[in-house]
This record gives C-alpha cells, sequence and structure tokens, in this order.
C-alpha cells in the first residue's frame, strides 16, 4: 500500500482536485468546522498524505501542535514542504506512522481527523479502535470519507466516472491506472452509513453522527470518547 501511494505522490494533489471539481475543498472544511467548538489544543491527522487537511486545521482551529501521520514517506516528504511553504513548521509534525498500531500513548489528543484514508485500513475496527485510544475523554474525531450515492441519476453518473474515467485519468495524468481503479473499489467495500457508525461505537466511540454531502458522495461521521 505504501509502495502504491509512492508512487503517485507527486500528482496526488492535482488529482484529487481535479476528480472532485475542487469540491473536496470544502468537504475539508465541513469536516473542520465540526471541531471548532471543542477548540482542540492538540491534534492528530490519521492517513495524513499530503497534509492538506493538517495545513488547513491550523488556519481554521489554530491548535498548538498538530501531529499528521501516514505510512508513505513519498506523501510526507511533499507534505513537509506544503508545512513549510505554509509557515507552519514549528506547529505541525509530519511523520511516518501506521494508523493501525498508532505509537502514542492513551489519551494524548484533543482532537482525531482522517479524511480519505481509513478505507485503506487493512483492519478497519483495529484502526478506528486506535484512535479512540489515544483521543483524551471528551475528544472529538472526525472522519471524512467517499461514499456510494443511491438516489437517481447521481448513483449511475458516479459510478460511470469512477469506473470508467478515474481510472483513465489516472494512468494519462498520474501514470497509475491501478491506483485509481483502486479507489472505486475501496469506496464500494467500505462500510458507510449506520454500518460505519456501528463499528465506531463497538470500538468504543460515542455521540456517533453521520452527515452526507454533496448527493451522498462524502459522509462525514463525527464521534466523541
Amino acid at each position: 500500500m505504501a509502495s502504491m501511494f509512492n508512487d503517485i505522490a507527486g500528482r496526488y494533489d492535482f488529482m484529487n482536485h481535479f476528480m472532485s471539481l475542487g469540491i473536496d475543498v470544502w468537504w475539508r472544511k465541513v469536516a473542520l468546522r465540526k471541531l471548532k467548538p471543542l477548540a482542540p489544543k492538540s491534534l492528530l491527522d490519521v492517513a495524513t498524505g499530503t497534509g492538506d487537511v493538517a495545513i488547513m486545521a491550523q488556519r481554521m482551529l489554530a491548535p498548538d501542535h498538530i501531529t499528521g501521520i501516514d505510512i508513505s514517506e513519498g506523501m510526507l516528504e511533499i507534505g513537509r514542504e506544503k508545512v513549510a511553504k505554509a509557515g507552519f513548521s514549528d506547529k505541525i509534525t509530519l511523520q511516518t506512522g501506521d494508523s493501525e498500531t498508532i505509537s502514542f500513548p492513551d489519551a494524548t489528543f484533543d482532537a482525531i481527523t482522517a479524511a480519505f484514508g481509513v478505507r485503506n485500513f487493512e483492519n478497519l475496527a483495529k484502526g478506528l479502535g486506535e484512535m479512540c485510544r489515544v483521543l483524551k475523554p471528551g475528544g472529538m474525531a472526525v472522519i471524512l470519507e467517499f461514499s456510494n450515492p443511491t438516489a437517481f441519476p447521481v448513483k449511475q453518473l458516479y459510478n460511470f466516472y469512477f469506473r470508467y474515467i478515474t481510472p483513465t485519468i489516472g494512468k494519462l495524468v498520474a501514470r497509475n491506472k491501478a491506483a485509481y481503479s483502486y479507489l472505486p473499489s475501496s469506496v464500494k467495500e467500505m462500510p458507510q452509513g449506520q454500518e460505519m457508525c456501528d463499528i465506531l461505537k463497538k470500538v468504543g466511540f460515542q455521540d456517533v453522527t453521520c452527515k452526507t454531502l454533496t448527493f451522498g458522495i462524502c459522509s462525514v461521521y463525527c464521534a466523541t470518547r
């Protein structure tokens, strides 16, 4: 998995914005607004990738420090450059880390974010359980993830786009068709809606909610410890 993301790291940001027509930026803002009432001082960004959520969180929430973890060093290298360019090197630390064995003590962070990464967990429940473990009591986790729309004709257009258009774009622009063929399959297999909420509750989260965005293409899950 890490090697696949290392391979597409240089074009990852462009592909995300291009494939979502820029809506992914708005999705991230919606998710981070959920944390404003909490005003977290310490934040963990799981599967941080190139650091987009970490940088946006620093601008929107201004915590004392943000730690981002990811299995792809290639992604993190680009993220560190972006963090430095944004002037947040003293506020944001990006480091290699496995989301399913998070190397921090229990109850370390006030808040946890994860955008478009939990579907890549080999063991979803284990990864979510680790997020719950390192979250302080009363803290909040916000998870942003793709979902499968059900309404006609959005469902049909969505399935066509991700089955045929996305892999082609990936082959031409990112030069990795396999990586962008993986995207629709990973979304299809990902537990969604109530099923995802049930898993979050089972691993120890409370007050779990799910809000769909853009006709059900994306979902925001919020949960507290």
